[in-house]
């Protein structure tokens, strides 16, 4: 009786996580939406979503550690717990990338910029969404191989984030009044590669829950390329 009771408190505390992802999965594309469309009404909605990610986080941390006080966990079920209160973490600190972009909308207001520093930013957060949902499978199947296999589409996204910061270089020389809205730009493409790094953690903590060995999952980093 008290195992069943244990499972449905761990697998409550797994559709939390789930429901978690898919709310940050949402906003990081709409991050990037609104900033295409100059949207400051989105904007301030995606900045007070944030306070409920934050509180779904914090509750959910707090469950964890009642179930642990007080339905005796094994040592399987406690690396889930732990990877649980990892991943909700991780979460929100995604979750504060897209709402640090929907604030540089806000800055950069009413002033026009250029679509062609805004051109792959889209495909960035695409890039990561798409990382963030496999890694939640992964999480969901307690499957360790699709953990470990999804930090190479990181590549992808450090591809794009060297490419956006060349646009915003290049523009930057031509235009040099306009530092200001590059700096915020810039930003908003270091966020989005960000984010892909928080999913390879998300990742660790998978494999970690899996087979109970917590590893760095090699991923590149991405480093601003030299202008010449």
């Amino acid at each position: 009786m008290r195992r069943q009771l244990l499972d449905r408190e761990l697998q409550r505390l797994q559709d939390e996580i789930l429901q978690l992802g898919s709310m940050v999965e949402e906003n990081l594309i709409e991050a990037v939406e609104v900033l295409r469309r100059r949207d400051m009404l989105r904007s301030y909605r995606l900045i007070e979503a944030d306070k409920w990610v934050n509180e779904k986080r914090v509750n959910i941390g707090m469950e964890a550690l009642t179930v642990i006080a007080t339905q005796q966990p094994m040592a399987s079920d406690m690396r889930l717990i732990a990877a649980i209160l990892e991943i909700a973490g991780e979460l929100e600190r995604i979750h504060d990338y897209a709402k640090g972009i929907a604030k540089i909308n806000l800055m950069i207001g009413e002033d026009e910029v250029p679509h062609s520093l805004l051109y792959v930013m889209p495909q960035m957060a695409e890039n990561t969404r798409r990382m963030l949902r496999r890694a939640l499978d992964a999480f969901s199947q307690r499957d360790a191989e699709l953990a470990r296999r999804i930090p190479e589409a990181d590549d992808d996204v450090d591809a794009l984030y060297n490419l956006t910061y060349r646009q915003i270089i290049n523009y930057v020389m031509a235009k040099p009044t306009a530092i200001e809205h590059a700096n915020r730009l810039e930003w908003v493409a270091h966020n989005l590669e960000r984010s892909a790094d928080r999913v390879t953690n998300i990742c660790e903590w998978v494999v970690y829950m899996v087979t109970g060995n917590y590893t760095e999952l090699d991923t590149k980093v991405a480093v601003a390329p030299a202008v010449n």
